[in-house]
């Protein structure tokens, strides 16, 4: 009896385009149904389109595409480590159709975009992911990119943000304005 080899088609990632925007978008809102967050997603299309392709960027776009169609998408951007006096990239969402997980289109665009980094210098790959996707988690393990023992992620956003920025102290969680 012969063998059967399982084929796994190329995967070509290229940058963004303007054009990609809205399934960049469809991707971010799966990935937020994926972890049980659909409301916390209060960007547009419009908006990846302005901060990725305005005079001055602050975030850059990989699309992976297998055999010409959407396979994934990664979204990032640089960042500096004053510990290590170098620059490095800061992955903000990384996204695999589900039809092609397991054909490693999600490592293809982390290599690709440390890369990128490297390319420029960078010298670290960082990322947060949702302390509930144990999925991701495993994954990112499996590729050596390990979690932080000695680093937690502080936020402030929205309203808060702004009075943040105006002086005031936001309110803590469960306060009210």
């Amino acid at each position: 009896m012969a063998e059967r080899s399982e084929h796994k088609p190329a995967v070509d990632i290229r940058p963004g385009r303007r054009e990609d925007m809205e399934r960049v978008h469809q991707a971010i809102r799966s990935l937020a149904d994926h972890i049980g967050a659909p409301d916390h997603v209060l960007s547009t299309p419009d908006d990846l389109t302005r901060h990725a392709f305005g005079d001055e960027p602050v975030l850059f776009v990989e699309v992976a595409e297998v055999d010409g169609a959407f396979a994934g998408m990664c979204l990032h951007f640089p960042i500096f480590s004053t510990w290590l006096g170098k620059p490095g990239v800061f992955v903000q969402d990384i996204y695999v159709e589900q039809a092609f997980r397991g054909h490693k289109v999600g490592e293809a665009l982390l290599r690709h975009v440390g890369r990128k980094s490297r390319a420029k210098g960078g010298a670290y790959l960082r990322l947060s992911v949702d302390v509930d996707n144990l999925g991701a988690q495993a994954f990112y393990n499996k590729l050596g990119i390990t979690h932080s023992e000695y680093e937690q992620i502080h936020k402030v956003m929205g309203e808060a943000f702004y009075a943040f920025c105006d002086g005031q102290r936001p309110p803590l969680p469960g306060e009210k304005w």
